[in-house]
C-alpha cells in the first residue's frame, strides 16, 4: 500500500509561498485579515483604486481553505429554493440566485482577464440522487435553473447516467453546465501575484492579535507592531482565531477532508469519469469528488467528522465510501489525504456584512472557490464607497450559534446522526 501523504495534492505544483519578511507601515488606509482568496480579492480591488493596503495572515498566504479545498467552482447556496424563500422572501431569493449566477461569470471572466494558469474548464456538475424521490426533486430543480435564471441544466435518467459517470450507485440526478473545476493553489498564487503588483503589501505569518475602534479609524495589533487604519475587512472564514471573538461565535468550522487515489489507467477513467464533470450528490452527509486536472486521478472528498489531531478513520471512510460509488477501486492506493476548515453559519449562505464600522466576507458554506472572491470584492467596493458593491448577501451579521464560543464540540454527533440516516435511506432503497 502506498504512504498517504497529508500534504494536499495541489501544493505538488503549487505550494503555500513563505513570503520575505516587509516592514509593517504604521499607518495605511486598509488593513485586511486573511490572506486567502478573500482578502487577496479585496486587497487587489483596493489597491489598484489608489488605497494603501496591508494584509496580514498568521500562516502563509493561503495555506487555509484557499489551497486545499477540492476547486470546483460551484457557487453552491445550500438551502434549497423552497428553504430560502421561506427564510428570506422571494425577492432576496430571487437577487442571491442571480448573484450566484454573476459570481460563477465573473470567477471565469476575472481568471481570463488576469491571465491566471489556474486550469480552469466549465467542465459541468453532476448531482447524483441518492434515493428516487431526490431524482424528481433534481428534476424540478433544473427546471427552475433554466426558467429562472437561464442556466443549461437538465434532469439525467438513472438508464442514461452511465454517459456521465461510470456507477449505478445513484438513482440518476441533474447536470448543469455553468459549473467547472480549477487547481485552487494555482489560482490563489496568481491572485497573490496580481494583489501585489497592484501594490498591496502582503505579511505572511504575521498574525493579527487584537482590533479596535479609535479616533474615527481603526487600532490593529499585529505580531510584529500596530497599525492604524482607516478601515479593516476580515476575510478570515474558517480560519478565524480569537483576535475576532465576535466572528468567532458566528462562524461554526467544519474539516472536510479530501482524498486523492493513485494514477489510474485511461482505460478507467474514461470508464469511470467519461466527461470529467465535477460531482455532488444529495445524501446527507454528502460526498464531492472530481477528476485531478491532468485527467489521472480522482480526488474524493466529505466531511471530516473530527475536531482535533488526525486520525486515520475519516481517510479509510472516505475510501469505503468512493468504493461504494465505484466498486472497481475498492482497495486501490490512496496518496493524499489532508483537510480544511470550512465556514457555516446559521444562515447557511455566504455573508458580507458590516459592524461597527469593519467590514466582513465570510461563511461560505463549503463553496467559497466562487462565493470568496466575489465577496471580498464586493467588500472592497462598499469601502471604496462604489455602486458595485450592492449584495443581497448584505442583510445583516450572521446570527450566534447559541453554546458555541470557537470549538465545535457538537459536529462528532452531528456527524454520526446524519451517517446513520444515510444507511437507513440506504437499506430502505435496497429493500
Amino acid at each position: 500500500m502506498a504512504t498517504v501523504s497529508s500534504t494536499p495534492y495541489w501544493w505538488q505544483e503549487a505550494p503555500p509561498l513563505c513570503l520575505p519578511q516587509a516592514a509593517v507601515a504604521a499607518k495605511c488606509d486598509v488593513v485586511i485579515v486573511g490572506a486567502g482568496y478573500t482578502g487577496l480579492s479585496a486587497a487587489l480591488t483596493l489597491a489598484r483604486a489608489g488605497r494603501q493596503v496591508q494584509v496580514f495572515d498568521r500562516q502563509r498566504p493561503g495555506e487555509g481553505a484557499s489551497t486545499r479545498n477540492g476547486g470546483i467552482a460551484s457557487g453552491n447556496l445550500r438551502p434549497s429554493y423552497r428553504q430560502m424563500v421561506r427564510r428570506f422572501g422571494l425577492a432576496r431569493t430571487t437577487a442571491i440566485q442571480a448573484e450566484a449566477k454573476a459570481a460563477r461569470e465573473d470567477l471565469a471572466k476575472f481568471i481570463r482577464r488576469e491571465g491566471i494558469d489556474c486550469e480552469f474548464q466549465l467542465t459541468g456538475r453532476f448531482t447524483g440522487a441518492a434515493r428516487p424521490g431526490e431524482y424528481e426533486a433534481l428534476a424540478r430543480e433544473a427546471d427552475l435553473l433554466r426558467k429562472t435564471l437561464k442556466i443549461d441544466a437538465h434532469a439525467v435518467p438513472r438508464a442514461e447516467q452511465k454517459s456521465l459517470l461510470g456507477t449505478d450507485f445513484y438513482q440518476g440526478g441533474m447536470v448543469r453546465h455553468d459549473i467547472g473545476g480549477l487547481h485552487p493553489a494555482k489560482l490563489h498564487r496568481g491572485m497573490l501575484a496580481a494583489a501585489q503588483k497592484a501594490g498591496a503589501v502582503v505579511h505572511g505569518e504575521t498574525a493579527v492579535c487584537g482590533l479596535a475602534p479609535r479616533n474615527g479609524g481603526f487600532a490593529v495589533e499585529t505580531a510584529r507592531g500596530s497599525v492604524a487604519a482607516d478601515h479593516v475587512l476580515v476575510g478570515t472564514n474558517g480560519y478565524t482565531d480569537q483576535a475576532d471573538p465576535w466572528l468567532r461565535r458566528r462562524l461554526v468550522p467544519v474539516r472536510s477532508r479530501i482524498i486523492a487515489t493513485a494514477p489510474l489507467s485511461n482505460n478507467l477513467m474514461s470508464q469511470l469519469m467519461p466527461k470529467r464533470v465535477m460531482c455532488s450528490e444529495t445524501r446527507k452527509l454528502h460526498y464531492y469528488y472530481r477528476p485531478s486536472p491532468d485527467g489521472t486521478r480522482i480526488l474524493f472528498g466529505g466531511r471530516d467528522g473530527t475536531i482535533a489531531g488526525n486520525p486515520t478513520w475519516p481517510s479509510s471512510s472516505l475510501r469505503r465510501a468512493l468504493a461504494d460509488i465505484f466498486p472497481v477501486l475498492d482497495g486501490v492506493d490512496i496518496t493524499h489525504s489532508w483537510y480544511g476548515y470550512v465556514a457555516m453559519n446559521r444562515d447557511m449562505i455566504p455573508r458580507v456584512f458590516s459592524r461597527h464600522g469593519m467590514r466582513y466576507a465570510a461563511g461560505y458554506c463549503g463553496s467559497g472557490v466562487v462565493w470568496a472572491r466575489w465577496a471580498g470584492q464586493k467588500a472592497a467596493w462598499q469601502i471604496l464607497g462604489d455602486a458595485r458593491g450592492a449584495s443581497a448577501l448584505d442583510f445583516r451579521p450572521p446570527p450566534l450559534v447559541p453554546l458555541f464560543n470557537g470549538t465545535p464540540w457538537f459536529l462528532p454527533a452531528v456527524y454520526a446522526w446524519m451517517t446513520l440516516q444515510d444507511r437507513l435511506n440506504h437499506r430502505r432503497r435496497r429493500a
